[in-house]
Formats: C-alpha cells, sequence, structure tokens
C-alpha cells in the first residue's frame, strides 16, 4: 500500500507517524527471514488472486480469496482496518491507481486492467506487494504500461544497496521509465504525489521514498534496511484525484494506470526481494 500525497485522516496519520519516526529501521538476519516469511504468505496471496482475476470475477470475491489464504498461513491482513480501510487488498481497475475498494458491483470485464495491492502480518513482521493483471487478453498499450512500471520497479530494486542513498533509488526507477517512454514512444505519466516507503514492524515507516529525483541524495541505505519499491506510471496525466469514497484514487484524465510494488532488504549480498515468490 502507497504513501506519500495521502489525503484527510490518512495523510495526517501515516506522514504523522512518518515525522516521528526519525530514525530507519535496522533488522538482523533473523528478523528479515522473518519479514521473508511474511513476504511469501503476501506473493501467495497474489498468485491466487492472479489466478482467479477472471472476466464476471468481482474484486471482492477476489478480496474474500486473499484474505482467506493470509488467514490460512497464520498471518493477518495489513491493509483490513488500517485506517477505516474495509478490506484485505486493494482493488484497482483501469483508471484507478491506488487504493481502489473491492466491491460485489465491481465485476471484473475482458480487457480489464486491474492492478492488485496486498499485505500481511505475520509474527508481528509486515510484508508488502502489487501486481498488474490485465483481464483476458491484454490491450498492447495496457501490456506495454505494465511492463514499464515493473522494470521501473526491477530498476529501482537493482538500486538497492548499501551505502548508495535513497535518492538513488528513485532516480533508477524515474530513469527506467524515460527509456521505456524512449522506447514505447509513449509519454508514461510518473505519479508523484504517492510513492514506496519503509517497512518491518509498520507497514508505512521511514523513509518515504519518491519514484523520481536526482541521484546522491537521502539517507545511506545500510544493511538491515527494508524499502516497499512501488512505481506507478499512468497512460496519460501524472495528476490524480482522490474519490468520495476517501480511498479511490484515480488519474485526473481517465487514463489508464499500472501499479507494481515488492518488499526489499538491503543486504551486503545486494537486494534481497522478500515478497518474490519461492
Amino acid at each position: 500500500m502507497t504513501t506519500g500525497g495521502l489525503r484527510g485522516v490518512v495523510r495526517a496519520g501515516i506522514l504523522g507517524s512518518l515525522r516521528k519516526e526519525r530514525v530507519i529501521e535496522i533488522k538482523n538476519r533473523t528478523e528479515l527471514e522473518a519479514m521473508r516469511a511474511a513476504g511469501l504468505v503476501v506473493a501467495r496471496a497474489l498468485a491466487l488472486v492472479a489466478e482467479h482475476a477472471h472476466a464476471g470475477v468481482s474484486t471482492a470475491e477476489l478480496d474474500e480469496l486473499a484474505e482467506q489464504t493470509i488467514r490460512d498461513a497464520g498471518a493477518v491482513p495489513s491493509f483490513k482496518g488500517y485506517h477505516g480501510f474495509p478490506a484485505s487488498i486493494c482493488a484497482s481497475v483501469n483508471d484507478q491507481v491506488v487504493h481502489g475498494i473491492p466491491s460485489r458491483d465491481q465485476v471484473l470485464a475482458e480487457g480489464d486492467l486491474l492492478s492488485v495491492d496486498c499485505g500481511a502480518i505475520l509474527d508481528g513482521w509486515h510484508g508488502d506487494s502489487a501486481v498488474t493483471l490485465s483481464v483476458g487478453s491484454p490491450r498492447d498499450g495496457d501490456r506495454r504500461l505494465s511492463e514499464a512500471c515493473r522494470e521501473a520497479m526491477l530498476a529501482g530494486i537493482e538500486a538497492i544497496r548499501p551505502d548508495s542513498r535513497l535518492s538513488d533509488v528513485s532516480h533508477a526507477v524515474e530513469r527506467a521509465v524515460l527509456a521505456a517512454r524512449a522506447r514505447d514512444g509513449v509519454e508514461y505519466g510518473i505519479v508523484t504525489d504517492y510513492g514506496g516507503h519503509g517497512i518491518g514492524t509498520e507497514m508505512h515507516m521511514e523513509p518515504f521514498l519518491p519514484n523520481y529525483g536526482r541521484p546522491g541524495r537521502g539517507p545511506r541505505l545500510r544493511t538491515g534496511m527494508a524499502l516497499a519499491v512501488e512505481p506507478m506510471l499512468t497512460l496519460g496525466t501524472a495528476e490524480t484525484e482522490e474519490l468520495e469514497d476517501g480511498w479511490t484514487v484515480v488519474t485526473a484524465d481517465g487514463s489508464r494506470a499500472a501499479h507494481w510494488e515488492h518488499t526489499v532488504a538491503v543486504t551486503d549480498d545486494g537486494p534481497w526481494v522478500l515478497t518474490a515468490p519461492e
């Protein structure tokens, strides 16, 4: 689940807690392994959601499947009840960027673009990950958008090294988007109001991780830190609006959006993707 440009009580709650949390949490190997266990729960839940995301299925059904998978693993959904969020996944369809609320009225149709964000808490440790899925045969534009977003996430992950700066990760994400723009001939919008975050004993912790910026700035990354890397791209404007439900974020021009995320640990051997499937 994203943090950054959150509005209302969510913004006050999350960003307020971030300001109080001046120190970036450092985990030892045992604690990172506990986060990996939580990450695997998230990976399994997302894999099952992807398997069942077909035309005629409601996003509420996908939410129920994810929650059952998480609870069967002895974990707790991170999102459900978080500042009042009513579900275990965020299910964002087409022009919805993030924080879409699953609903029985939201029935998937052939050609929809679905972004699913999922989190789980296991033994006090958090995992957080997101994927973008095409319902049925993907539109060419949707396929390229999702791939550009995924590539940007992977570039950010690759930049997570001990002694690098936080903005090196942001810069790597942005450079990957610029490369995808040049390759695809599409002016993908980088959503700037939302971004990644530190994660561990809480879902949203220091530091906030923008998806753009100059390199060489911000805190140094240290072994034992963990970050959620999560770019959000659009096929049009980077401007977003929040719907009256107080959660769902949509593109201001109605263009489609994609969202990818992994929880990643900083290690001496390079980035460890804690939410990758086994």
